[in-house]
């Protein structure tokens, strides 16, 4: 079994490299989707969250109110970390739990957004950095996500730069053109993986 660590900025599309990967036949361990999981109704993530938060940061239906709990750990470092302190190790869990049931030939992909930033390069045998120009992130933001320019400036300054990202990185993928030129990249960097993963040189 071969471990991928998958990272990149926001915009910069890392899920369609996932999505591209998962195609060909990887594994895929999505962090931000188990970040969602661990913390539904019933489950003792969202109990712990609201023991340390307040019934505040709950919707009237009872589940977990993203926005009003961004708006109070994104503001206060002390508050973010003590949400990462809670949610962190039960993603860590659950995410052993799926890599466990991976085969000898799979290639595991983790894809993980905050991976430069929380410093889990050395969990990985490989680490795959998606990236695009600071513009290129910028439009994609505003024109498919939505979001005003301040917004979309605020969430990348909170992110590692791309510096950072190409200190840990042992392949990166250049994604500023379109899908025609992004597929032909990744399918080449699939089969480097899958070669190593069935233990090819």
């Amino acid at each position: 079994m071969l471990k991928v660590g998958l990272t990149g900025g926001i915009g910069a599309g890392k899920s369609e490299v996932s999505r591209l990967f998962v195609s060909y036949g990887a594994v895929l361990i999505d962090a931000d989707r188990i970040a969602r999981e661990v913390v539904e109704p019933g489950t003792p993530g969202l109990e712990a969250v609201v023991a340390e938060f307040g019934p505040g940061i709950l919707t009237p239906e009872g589940t977990l109110d993203r926005p009003r709990l961004g708006s109070v750990v994104f503001a206060d470092p002390e508050r973010l970390a003590a949400l990462n302190a809670i949610v962190h190790p039960l993603v860590g869990a659950r995410s052993a739990e799926l890599e466990a049931r991976a085969t000898a030939g799979d290639v595991v992909v983790h894809d993980v957004p905050l991976l430069t930033e929380n410093g889990l390069a050395p969990l990985y045998d490989v680490v795959v950095v998606v990236e695009a120009s600071p513009e290129t992130q910028l439009d994609r933001l505003v024109r498919l996500r939505g979001m005003t320019e301040d917004e979309a400036r605020a969430r990348m300054a909170a992110q590692a730069d791309r510096a950072q990202r190409r200190e840990i990185a042992d392949v990166v993928i250049d994604n500023n053109g379109p899908l025609e030129q992004l597929e032909p990249q990744v399918r080449k960097i699939w089969e480097a993986l899958k070669e190593r993963a069935t233990g090819a040189p």
